[in-house]
């Protein structure tokens, strides 16, 4: 095909007589073309030639660098083999120096992991001791036998290296602010060893970042009950008193405010009473935010507040149902009247008729009874002697008053008791 593309690039168009005369006579031999040689392909290139994507992909999955699949693999065996070269105790106190590497250029994390696995070797081999299982050795080339690890010896500085890799690794969660795990590891290294003074250390640094005052000084008594004469820990011991009194006085101020707000509540709910003023909390009540029945001056919670000096203030909600528009008092003084707000109210500014809303005098006020029904209240009247007549309440710590053009109350009043009979599956 090639060939055939060759020549007719290079031959021009024929015509039908020439096309069969070009068919029967004989091609000339073609001369053979020089080869030009390129540069070589780089060995991953070379490698990779003539091979498929899910091919080349699957090389890739053999290197323990690129792998994602972790299925039997010489090169992950050999480096195995590598790391775990060796006893258990040499490859425990090989990953103690690589944890100690990585702590010293400040890498908390690394030499935690080296740590913990140092700490999985060794705890492999206590519970191997504990099931009575006898140690697995394997002679060398020159067939000389590895040393036991179980004689007094061996064991003891298996633990003795194991209390370092606690402690080390603690030292590692203390500065990731890991403060539980590091009172864990440091409780696993003070069982090893009592007198592991860094341990003391550590947990007391780390029970005093959890403000557990109390605990972290049994810590640091413990220290220096090992060693009296250990700077660190007396520095801490002393750290540890300033923060438990800070602790303590704040909690004193806690209590203090707790016992002020407790008095408030109490004290506004016999004011309450005094002034003959029911109240009732719904199962929802509104967000109000700092928005609450309070006296004033306000109620500092004090023992020896005269209340008898003191008014009642009421959030109040001025309804126009007509409009469906409100107007909010945050402060309604019980010495108050409806008409001292609603001077500066009225006019409202949506009244189009503008003269619906003109004056208090165009406009009548109601309340809602705790029997559902209406009682109109005087513009007049202070609103502490309003909330004492026996047919209202506050609801939600809110005083809520309608608001209804004068010539058009006797008809809102009417549709307003149907509707309530209605709710309540009632004629009228």
């Amino acid at each position: 095909m090639a060939q055939k593309l060759d020549l007719a690039d290079a031959s021009p168009a024929l015509n039908d007589g020439e096309t069969k005369k070009a068919e029967s006579e004989p091609l000339p031999a073609q001369t053979p073309q020089p080869t030009v040689s390129g540069p070589e392909l780089p060995p991953a290139r070379a490698m990779a030639s003539g091979k498929t994507a899910d091919e080349i992909l699957a090389d890739l999955n053999k290197s323990p660098l690129f792998m994602t699949d972790f299925e039997d693999n010489d090169d992950i065996a050999a480096l195995q083999a590598l790391a775990y070269e060796g006893t258990s105790f040499e490859n425990a106190a090989d990953f103690k120096e690589r944890g100690n590497e990585c702590f010293r250029e400040h890498k908390w994390a690394d030499a935690r992991e080296f740590y913990g696995k140092g700490i999985a070797l060794l705890v492999a081999e206590n519970r191997r001791r504990a099931r009575g299982e006898a140690p697995t050795r394997e002679a060398a080339e020159d067939g000389t036998m590895p040393p036991d690890p179980d004689t007094p010896t061996a064991v003891d500085e298996q633990h003795t290296l194991l209390g370092t890799l606690y402690g080390n690794r603690a030292a590692c969660q203390l500065e990731l602010r890991n403060y539980r795990s590091c009172t864990l590891d440091c409780g696993s290294a003070l069982r090893l060893n009592s007198a592991n003074t860094k341990a003391w250390f550590r947990s007391a640094k780390a029970l005093l970042a959890l403000d557990k005052t109390d605990e972290a000084s049994e810590a640091c008594n413990g220290g220096l009950a090992a060693d009296p004469a250990n700077t660190a820990l007396q520095k801490l011991s002393r750290d540890i008193e300033v923060r438990a009194e800070a602790l303590a006085a704040r909690k004193r101020r806690e209590e203090e405010r707790l016992a002020r707000e407790s008095r408030k509540v109490l004290r506004l709910k016999a004011v309450l009473r005094m002034r003959g003023v029911r109240t009732r909390t719904t199962a929802q009540p509104p967000e109000m935010e700092n928005v609450a029945v309070h006296l004033e001056p306000e109620d500092d919670g004090t023992y020896d507040l005269d209340v008898s000096k003191s008014a009642l203030c009421y959030p109040t909600v001025l309804l126009y149902p007509l409009k469906l528009q409100s107007d909010f008092v945050k402060a309604f003084d019980e010495t108050e009247t409806l008409a001292d707000h609603l001077a500066y109210i009225l006019p409202v500014p949506w009244d189009a008729t503008g003269k619906d809303y003109a004056t208090p005098a165009n406009v009548d006020c109601y309340m809602e009874t705790m029997a559902g029904s209406l009682v109109k209240v005087g513009k007049k009247m202070a609103l502490g002697s309003i909330l004492a007549q026996a047919s209202v309440e506050v609801v939600d710590d809110v005083v809520r008053i309608f608001i209804v053009p004068r010539d058009q109350a006797e008809k809102w009043v009417k549709e307003f008791k149907e509707k309530k009979a209605a709710e309540r599956g009632e004629w009228t």
